[in-house]
């Protein structure tokens, strides 16, 4: 892993393919559990909703797809990077199960390249302006963090 992923941490050991397909199953599950009444209602003041969560995730989503194709359209771009506060600004009151049918059909499109560039493309480089350089296996590796992070923040709630 790489310093260049603030989510490695959170990677378990099990295949990077293997999470991120189990990811969209898991928040369906995590959002049964959490129960229509609370989907919308904050842990604590200035805290994400489990819905705002699944909708950042979507944004993500959205994010990790473009930076994907452009590590791999592109000789090392630069990536753009975002305000992930700003862009949660839009999140109140989205529903939950929207939020994720948005995520599950991006990651299946994302999962769909991933399987069709790698191992091939896992050295290509990128750099992001705050972390440094990147490639395309250390993107593949954040989402794959990024995902347990925020599983763990569902599962908290789901609890």
């Amino acid at each position: 892993m790489s310093e260049a992923n603030p989510y490695a941490k959170f990677l378990d050991g099990r295949a990077l393919d293997t999470i991120l397909a189990a990811t969209p199953g898991e928040i369906g599950r995590l959002i049964l559990a959490i129960g229509a009444e609370k989907e919308n209602s904050a842990p604590a003041p200035g805290k994400w909703s489990p819905a705002e969560i699944i909708a950042h995730l979507a944004d993500c989503e959205l994010v990790f797809g473009f930076r994907l194709r452009q590590t791999l359209a592109e000789n090392a771009p630069t990536i753009q990077p975002f305000d992930q506060d700003k862009w949660a600004a839009t999140y109140m009151g989205v529903p939950a199960k929207q939020a994720l049918e948005v995520f599950s059909t991006l990651r299946g499109w994302n999962l769909r390249l991933i399987g069709q560039a790698l191992p091939e493309a896992a050295n290509r480089p990128v750099t992001h302006p705050e972390r440094g350089t990147m490639t395309f296996l250390t993107l593949v590796e954040t989402m794959a963090g990024h995902d347990l992070n925020h599983l763990l923040q569902l599962k908290k709630l789901a609890q």
